[in-house]
């Protein structure tokens, strides 16, 4: 027999009202009455109609998520989070792969008609994006924006923390020539993670061995590693501003027969899954995959629910992670 919400009532011991209270995302519920039905939902494997449910609600159940690419395990992680999340929710998630909001919004699902909300994930258009979102009236949110910005709700990782933790590190190892490779200057990832290098470099009362800038890739940083190396300039400790960079290094590194990190300490950014799968393991800053992925959706559904809730900015802390890249200067 089909299950049907009022077995989900008598399972959780609640109330009708309180099962399509939750069913409809109803921010009234306890969050403890929303765990009972959300468990019992999840015993009795009840799934309740969708189209129904979106035309009772004048919604379509449906939240649309942009990305620039699918080659990056962080990322990844974080549209899983917002996924499983989002499931919970009973929301579906509309993926759009595009690398301009023209591809975004006239050959995807991003129209008003057709999401409920959008999430726009270290978009490359940011302003074209937000111009076109508040025009349809749509709500969204911003993660890994490129600039701050007080006229939306946005999440970002304080990576000027992680710049600063990673090249500190560094120094506490005893090293006092260390370079960066930076990102595109367009991120304000990039930015704050050279700041944050900057920052504690000065704090240590030391200068920049060099500062490179490249694109956050593998080519990136064995193509400077390697002019390095051509020019005997090789530095004994590198700051990355990502994981592929890092892994590029290490690449040029080990096959000009240079060891890591006897002859050279190198620090990445992101904790991609590679970090922990190639030797040496490499020393990175993990950016929170889970919390930021959570954290998106709890505001987006806020923002659904209630138009009038106000534009914030949420921080989240990064993590050093220490593993067999660094080691003290001998």
């Amino acid at each position: 027999m089909k299950v049907n919400i009022f077995d989900v009532a008598k399972k959780s011991g609640l109330s009708v009202v309180t099962v399509s209270r939750v069913l409809n995302n109803s921010p009234s519920v306890r969050l403890r009455n929303r765990e009972k039905v959300l468990q019992a939902m999840k015993e009795l494997d009840y799934h309740p109609n969708a189209s129904a449910r979106s035309l009772a609600r004048g919604k379509t159940g449906i939240i649309g998520l942009t990305i620039t690419t699918l080659q990056d395990s962080f990322f990844d992680a974080v549209v899983k989070e917002v996924n499983d999340r989002l499931a919970e929710h009973g929301y579906f998630l509309a993926l759009s792969i595009s690398k301009s909001y023209e591809d975004a919004f006239h050959r995807s699902l991003f129209q008003e008609d057709r999401v409920d909300g959008v999430i726009l994930l270290s978009p490359s258009d940011e302003d074209e994006y937000i111009m076109e979102l508040k025009k349809k009236k749509i709500p969204f949110i911003l993660i890994d924006n490129s600039r701050r910005n007080p006229s939306v709700t946005s999440i970002i990782v304080d990576n000027f923390k992680g710049g600063y933790e990673a090249t500190q590190h560094l120094i506490e190892l005893g090293h006092t020539e260390i370079a960066h490779i930076a990102g595109p200057d367009p991120y304000l990832s990039s930015r704050e993670r050279e700041r944050g290098y900057l920052f504690a470099l000065e704090e240590a009362g030391l200068k920049p061995y060099c500062i490179e800038r490249g694109t956050f890739d593998i080519p990136t940083g064995y193509r400077i590693a390697k002019q390095w190396i051509d020019s005997g300039r090789l530095p004994p400790a590198v700051f990355a501003a990502d994981d592929y960079i890092a892994l590029g290094v290490m690449d040029a590194c080990l096959n000009e027969g240079y060891r890591i990190p006897q002859d050279m300490s190198i620090v990445g950014f992101d904790d991609q899954t590679f970090a922990s799968e190639f030797r040496p393991m490499l020393t990175t800053v993990r950016q929170p995959a889970d919390k930021i992925g959570a954290a998106g959706v709890e505001l987006l559904l806020a923002a659904i629910n209630d138009s009038t809730k106000r534009n914030v900015t949420i921080q989240i802390e990064p993590e050093l992670i220490i593993r067999e890249s660094t080691a003290r200067k001998t």
